[in-house]
């Protein structure tokens, strides 16, 4: 294995660096084995929504997804940090719809739409953000069609105590090997609790969630149902312009990607059987952006259109307010 120091991002401007932002990073196979870490592997790192894919797995497993007949779009919805676009909000709708709910019951917190237009669609429409345009709705949605089903109390769902949230810890547990306990969690943006699990943990539980493997076949088979529904619709995962969608979408298969808050982001690569966690220290996005495309070209080979379709994400312009280049975000050689 490879163990080198923390990665870094560096930020230019003109011929000189200006910014620098370390990153940890593991990739590990599905066989539990870590196969290059760069920085610290073990340290407990609130994955936020980087781990989506996997709190969907009670939906799918409990059989929630088959009764309220959610199609791809909705397991992928159920996955996403989404930009509240039309799609986004309708997909939404239908999935509270079909579980016999209504958007009222979700307990995420409003939030404005993440693109222009549809921020001003509201403004003119004289309307306000609701929870069904913040970008968890989509997995609040999930959450609230498992308690339906399961016969749980719809209200209060987001609690530490809550049956939902005790559910989706134990099969959080079972997946990355690490404790969920009463000492190691916090609350997310979207109210419900996160649980700090180190990266070697979460890249593992990718590379089996990518390779679609698992001791029990019930779960290997979620896996692969989830991950296949996020191929069919990566516009559904994240929206225009965003990186999980475009790089998804590029790769065709090739790279589960998803993005997490405070500079946190997963793959999972299918063909290789491999899994990727990253953090960035500070927390910048731009920095785990570039980071994370410069760990799948170091993984995949990737053909002139797929380079080129992540390098915005990997090597983007610093653009000043009269859209000059004035720099560049660039993965440095680690050190």
């Amino acid at each position: 294995m490879k163990h080198l120091p923390a990665a870094v991002v560096e930020v230019t401007r003109g011929p000189l660096v200006e910014s620098r932002h370390r990153v940890d990073i593991v990739v590990a196979d599905a066989g539990g084995a870590l196969v290059a870490v760069h920085g610290e592997a073990e340290r407990p790192t609130f994955p936020r929504s980087a781990i989506k894919a996997l709190q969907a797995l009670a939906l799918v497993e409990s059989g929630a997804a088959d009764r309220f007949g959610f199609a791809e779009r909705h397991i992928a919805l159920a996955c996403a940090s989404h930009n509240g676009e039309a799609m986004h909000v309708a997909a939404a709708g239908e999935m509270l719809a079909a579980a016999g709910l209504a958007p009222r019951c979700l307990e995420c917190g409003a939030q404005w739409p993440a693109l222009r237009d549809d921020e001003t669609r509201l403004i003119l429409a004289g309307e306000e953000p609701r929870p069904i345009h913040n970008n968890c709705s989509g997995k609040h949605a999930g959450f609230l069609a498992f308690a339906a089903h399961m016969g749980f109390p719809t209200e209060g769902y987001v609690g530490f105590d809550h049956p939902v949230q005790r559910a989706l810890a134990a099969t959080l547990s079972e997946v990355t090997g690490a404790r969920h306990g009463d000492d190691n969690w916090g609350i997310d943006g979207c109210s419900i609790p996160t649980w700090a699990i180190p990266l070697s943990k979460l890249a593992i539980a990718f590379a089996r969630f990518g390779a679609g493997e698992d001791r029990d076949p019930a779960r290997a088979k979620a896996f692969r149902r989830i991950r296949d529904a996020c191929f069919a619709h990566p516009e559904m995962v994240a929206g225009t312009g965003r990186a999980c969608t475009a790089i998804m979408t590029a790769l065709k298969g090739r790279a589960f990607v998803k993005t997490g808050a405070e500079g946190v982001f997963v793959a999972a690569l299918p063909e290789k059987a491999l899994g990727v966690a990253l953090k960035v220290e500070d927390g910048a996005t731009r920095a785990a952006e570039a980071a994370l495309v410069a760990t799948l070209e170091s993984l995949l080979e990737l053909s002139e259109a797929e380079a080129k379709a992540l390098a915005r994400f990997g090597n983007p312009p610093i653009l000043n307010r009269r859209d000059k280049a004035v720099g560049a975000v660039r993965m440095a050689r680690p050190g």
